[in-house]
């Protein structure tokens, strides 16, 4: 006599997938209950995997791939799995060597020739980083013909030639984008370490968040604001809405991108701080944070530094960073 299991088994071998509720149909006799204790199952067992989020939960069969054992030097190995992390088009977070090697697979490129030609440019990238921080300065000056900011970081950059965004440029855009709250949480607690590092070195008694030009039901900022948990005075600052919001990440032109800053952004605070910190979620020209920082000092509301922080930088331009 078949099992429940080997039931469920067939049903999705013939259909390709199938929900809890199609399969409590079929089974007829048993639970939604039963049918979902025995999905657990099968999923820990590797022989299903499900996808999207209640209500509407699809259920298809493992592809039974014979696994290829690739030698890697295990310093790389640890570099990749500290550092690389792909979402995947069907929305799956492929991380570290495993993920590494799908990706390489999937875009028909030998793992361990390309995992060199990755450290390699991860190595030419990490010039520019000290201290777990990217001095973004540089290419402030190289923008703008008055930088008003003291001094500019990047957690990271957002993304990497060849290979695209990095692991906290891929974590930025789909936490926004999908509206998940458990991948806005898992990148908030990532870097919050790194975040109140910058706090203390720099003595920063006043924190402005750059508000958000783009209408979301989750603000990231705002989660971010709410869970770092900061004893620390947040500067009042506003996004003027205008008939029609003109998002920055939508303009290409940087003389469209200062004008856009200068007329939206408004620091409405009048207190007065010595280090003030800017905290943004991804810097492209770098208009945002300048126009920021030059109205705080314009206001004399800082007696000591104005220093901008950004999650992700762009290395060169910002065109790459118009999908945020």
């Amino acid at each position: 006599m078949e099992s429940t299991s080997q039931k469920i088994l067939s049903y999705i071998a013939k259909n390709r997938r199938a929900t809890g509720k199609e399969l409590t149909e079929y089974l007829q006799n048993i639970s939604s209950r039963a049918v979902r204790k025995q999905l657990k199952n099968l999923i820990e067992k590797g022989l299903l995997q499900k996808m999207g989020k209640p209500p509407k939960v699809w259920y298809f069969l493992v592809k039974k791939t014979t696994p290829t054992v690739f030698l890697i030097n295990k310093n790389i190995q640890a570099i990749i799995d500290k550092r690389y992390y792909f979402i995947s088009s069907t929305g799956e977070a492929q991380i570290g060597w495993k993920g590494f090697v799908s990706w390489c697979q999937k875009t028909k490129q030998d793992p361990i020739k390309t995992s060199q030609e990755y450290i390699d440019t991860l190595k030419k990238y990490d010039i520019f980083r000290k201290n777990d921080l990217i001095n973004g300065m540089a290419k402030m000056k190289n923008t703008f013909t008055q930088v008003y900011s003291d001094k500019i970081f990047y957690l990271d950059f957002y993304s990497i030639e060849r290979f695209g965004k990095t692991k906290l440029g891929q974590k930025l855009l789909y936490s926004k984008q999908s509206q998940n709250k458990e991948l806005i949480n898992e990148l908030i607690m990532e870097i919050r370490p790194q975040i109140l590092k910058v706090i203390n070195k720099y003595q920063i008694n006043g924190i402005l968040f750059i508000p958000p030009s783009v209408k979301r039901e989750i603000q990231f900022m705002k989660e971010l604001e709410k869970q770092l948990h900061l004893p620390i005075k947040i500067l009042a600052v506003s996004k003027v809405k205008t008939p029609i919001i003109i998002p920055q990440k939508t303009l290409s032109k940087l003389e469209d991108r200062i004008e856009n800053a200068k007329q939206t952004i408004i620091v409405e605070d009048n207190s007065f701080y010595k280090n003030v910190l800017l905290i943004d979620d991804a810097v492209g020209s770098g208009a945002t944070l300048n126009e920021t920082a030059k109205q705080i000092k314009q206001k004399n509301l800082c007696t000591g530094q104005v220093i901008g922080l950004a999650i992700t930088g762009s290395f060169k331009g910002f065109d790459v960073i118009s999908e945020v």
